[in-house]
């Protein structure tokens, strides 16, 4: 029997109305959470990122300034930049969008923003603070995939988690979300050996390392709960072929055929849909999530620098 689909686009839907609905009770004593988000060069995907994230703030009611900066922008301008959105009290998040362009320290950066506007959740102090269990901002994509599994009542205490990935921003994160709500964490990588015998002991397998359609149906034991956090764009017939079972490889085909590209995670779902009882599509799983969750950081950072 073929898995249920962890739907995405449902949840951020469901979100974001939550996020519209509390901005709404702000309008009402004057406080309107606003969100900065920076864009360096003309890299085209971080061009639509910020589009949307803007677009998004408007749809819920968020005040948002978009700063467009030529890509030759040294660091010491964009800490300039930085510093002047961290003194501006209309602003309560800010995002810098990454990739930036070589010359930058980007390290350097994301420090440099104040902890209690960082809603990427990627400075040192949050990062602390989700180590310590602390209130804190957290990193988007992970605290999206949280809120996936208890949509869907999944249970996370006393199950066994696995995460495929140590990335500061999903990995690392995601391993400590689900230790705190009580599961067993196993974190695999790069460097793992016989990956596959670790992820079939996975109740949920976290798969988040980069590499298109790499945990297959081998990686996942029978009613595994499986959450695919890789965005990779496949661009050959062969590809489509090899990861797509009969039913979605024709409509896959012809976005292929459209547009040069078709968008894969990390799994392969043609042999993990057959073994696992819930799996997150690519497109339309994680990724809606994590706009939605940057939406209710810039939310969560207001009130809690209004309560401070």
């Amino acid at each position: 029997m073929a898995a249920q689909i962890l739907n995405g686009v449902e949840v951020a839907n469901l979100i974001k109305q939550r996020v519209a609905t509390r901005v709404s009770e702000l309008k009402i004593r004057e406080i309107k959470p606003g969100l900065a988000a920076v864009l360096v060069g003309e890299d085209p995907a971080s061009k639509v990122y910020v589009g949307n994230k803007v677009k998004t703030c408007q749809e819920i009611g968020l005040h948002s300034e978009k700063y467009e900066l030529p890509k030759e922008t040294k660091t010491e301008e964009l800490l300039s930049l930085v510093e002047r959105l961290n003194q501006n009290d209309e602003i309560d998040g800010i995002l810098v969008q990454t990739p930036l362009p070589p010359q930058i320290e980007t390290r350097r950066i994301l420090e440099a923003v104040d902890p209690a506007k960082d809603v990427d959740g990627f400075h040192a102090v949050n990062v602390g603070r989700l180590v310590q269990g602390q209130e804190s901002l957290v990193a988007c994509t992970p605290a999206g995939v949280i809120e996936l599994l208890d949509h869907y009542q999944i249970p996370i205490s006393g199950a066994h988690a696995v995460v495929v990935g140590r990335s500061d921003i999903v990995g690392k994160p995601m391993s400590l979300l689900l230790l705190h709500r009580n599961a067993t964490v196993t974190i695999c990588h790069s460097k793992t050996r016989d990956l596959a015998t670790i992820t079939r002991q996975a109740d949920i397998l976290i798969a988040a390392i980069g590499r298109t359609a790499m945990i297959t149906g081998d990686h996942v034991r029978e009613g595994a709960v499986v959450v695919d956090v890789g965005m990779n764009d496949v661009t050959t017939t062969e590809e489509v072929n090899r990861i797509f079972g009969d039913a979605e490889r024709p409509k896959r085909l012809e976005v292929l055929a459209k547009r040069g590209r078709t968008l894969v995670g990390d799994v392969e779902p043609r042999t993990v849909a057959q073994k696992a009882a819930w799996l997150t599509p690519v497109p339309g799983g994680v990724g809606p999530l994590t706009i939605a969750m940057l939406m209710q950081n810039t939310l969560r950072a207001a009130e809690m620098r209004r309560r401070k």
